[in-house]
């Protein structure tokens, strides 16, 4: 096969595959008849000249006829330089097949979210019928849970917006997006699982993927099907409680808690995916004898401008004429304090979601449908934050999440707090301008934000909009919204393991966001996979 870089197409666009085997065909002089099994590789969207929006594309095809087709490789080799010789790039799933019939020695998986998901496919498909032991309730349940609690403030601390199955991830924007450079395919290969079990096919090359929480939910759904068909068992409303150590320092068992009753799980290894916010099992497990060290994390607030605003400040003021996606945007900047402040989980056409999960205590995200089709787009404006801020302690990260938690819940008693940027940027405790209208999921009042976040970041956090302002038109806005408080970004501490994978107990695999090894769903997910590869090498040697 071969590839074609840089192929430009002007919106809106109509039929993709036609208009690119033309623009090909053009841009390599040739016939479009010679052109055959076409796919994209990549698309993105140019939009920094407002006046010249483009969809510049990397595509993949064959030259028909084999002696026609090597002749006219040569010639456009030599003439574009953007012509390459294209061989995909497949990542192998092991391999591997380790059928057990004892259930002691079946795999046992702490947490339901992306990276268990993704350890418990590749265990499955290698005959291990692995355990996913997850605190929260299924899709379904974990759905009505996260409504009363939006509707009617009723919390199940066990099952919310951070706990159940499919993890953080599902009551987000389903970004797929990921920085790390896909050399193996590991990447890819997770798009196409999603595809399979559900996703729009459009995630396998655009260059912002995106699911959108109503169809992730779907998703998870079909995929816990696939792996039951493969011999996996799913225990919900399970808690997991610490793990059984056996005399030579192996985890042999786990401890778990269904329906107020402790009982024992034998199993042959332990793989925590717990995800950020499972602070007990942190404890418990520190306890326990496990190495973790604290580490740094961002926090912040979350904004909110109208999606037409920025679509305007992105697209240009005829943005509609384009048929174009809900815009987007990533900011950054340093602050006067040297500190620097950006953009985090941006959400077109979103919503401010509570995703609290602890009484008393109240955080916010980001989520958006798959149509991103929503009055107001919304981000986490976040700075950074290390151990030599809010204490060098193993859990003085956590406490300072939690005491930014408490002053939030207590703002606007309970409801999520929301102000505008000018009465914010007084830092008087006023809320006498209303701002936009809030798109948020669960209930809301105006209330100074002032006070919930440190004066430094405060302070901070306020520069940034200033200069934000001078990248987006309209960004600073006095009608500007915020709402508070975005503390869990990441984890606060990360479980070591050594290079096969386990921690300083044997049998115990730390994997995913939760243990600090991964930023998002799809970095979550790869992680799962990996080390699922490592369990299965232990596997075989025990």
């Amino acid at each position: 096969m071969f590839k074609l870089d840089d192929i430009h197409l002007k919106p809106p666009v109509r039929n993709e595959i036609a208009e690119l085997t033309a623009k090909a065909a053009s841009v390599m002089g040739i016939n479009e008849g010679h052109i055959g099994n076409i796919s994209i590789l990549k698309r993105s969207l140019d939009a920094r000249k407002k006046s010249d929006i483009r969809f510049v594309y990397s595509i993949a095809f064959d030259l028909k006829g084999v002696n026609k087709g090597l002749e006219l490789a040569g010639r456009q080799l030599k003439r574009n330089n953007t012509l390459q010789l294209y061989k995909p790039v497949n990542f192998e799933f092991p391999n591997v097949m380790l059928r057990t019939t004892r259930e002691e020695n079946r795999p046992l998986i702490v947490g339901c979210g992306p990276a268990g998901l993704f350890c418990a496919y590749v265990l499955a498909n290698s005959g291990l019928k692995p355990i996913i032991v997850e605190r929260g309730e299924s899709i379904v349940n974990r759905e009505r849970s996260v409504k009363d609690f939006w509707e009617k403030g009723i919390l199940n601390p066990e099952s919310n917006v951070q706990f159940g199955e499919g993890g953080a991830g599902t009551f987000s924007d389903g970004k797929l997006y990921t920085g790390n450079n896909d050399k193996d395919g590991i990447y890819h290969a997770i798009m196409k699982l999603f595809v399979e079990y559900g996703a729009d096919p459009v995630i396998l090359y655009d260059s912002h993927p995106h699911i959108g929480t109503d169809v992730l939910k779907n998703v998870i759904i079909n995929m816990r099907y696939a792996l039951e068909r493969m011999g996996a068992e799913f225990m919900f409303e399970t808690r997991f409680v610490k793990p059984l150590i056996d005399k030579t320092g192996k985890a042999v068992a786990a401890e778990l808690l269904h329906k107020n009753k402790i009982s024992e799980k034998k199993c042959g290894c332990i793989i925590l995916c717990t995800g950020h916010s499972a602070r007990d099992s942190f404890k418990l497990l520190n306890e326990c004898g496990l190495k973790m060290e604290s580490k740094s994390f961002a926090v912040g607030l979350r904004v909110q401008h109208t999606q037409e605003m920025i679509d305007k400040a992105q697209y240009g003021e005829d943005f509609a004429a384009y048929r174009l996606p809900a815009a987007s945007y990533k900011l950054t900047t340093k602050a006067s304090s040297g500190r620097g402040v950006f953009s985090f989980c941006m959400c077109p056409g979103g919503y401010v979601v509570n995703a609290s999960s602890e009484e008393g205590r109240l955080a916010v995200n980001g989520m958006s449908y798959h149509g991103r089709s929503g009055p107001n787009a919304n981000s986490a404006i976040v700075v950074s934050v290390s151990p030599e801020e809010f204490g060098l302690g193993l859990f003085d990260g956590m406490e300072f999440q939690q005491k930014m938690e408490e002053a939030a819940f207590l703002a606007a008693g309970g409801k999520v707090p929301v102000q505008s940027l000018i009465d914010y940027s007084a830092q008087n405790g006023s809320c006498s301008r209303k701002g936009i209208e809030p798109a948020i999921k669960g209930a809301w009042a105006y209330a100074p934000l002032n006070g919930i976040l440190p004066l430094t970041l405060e302070n901070d956090i306020i520069e940034a909009f200033g200069n934000f302002g001078k990248y987006i038109s309209g960004f600073d806005n006095p009608d500007t919204l915020l709402a508070g408080v975005e503390s869990r970004t990441s984890s606060p501490v990360k479980i070591l393991r050594n290079d096969s994978g386990q921690s300083n107990i044997g049998a115990i695999f730390p994997c995913g966001e939760g243990a600090g090894y991964a930023g998002g769903i799809t970095s979550a997910a790869a992680d799962g996979i990996r080390t699922a590869e490592k369990v299965l090498k232990y596997m075989q040697r025990v």
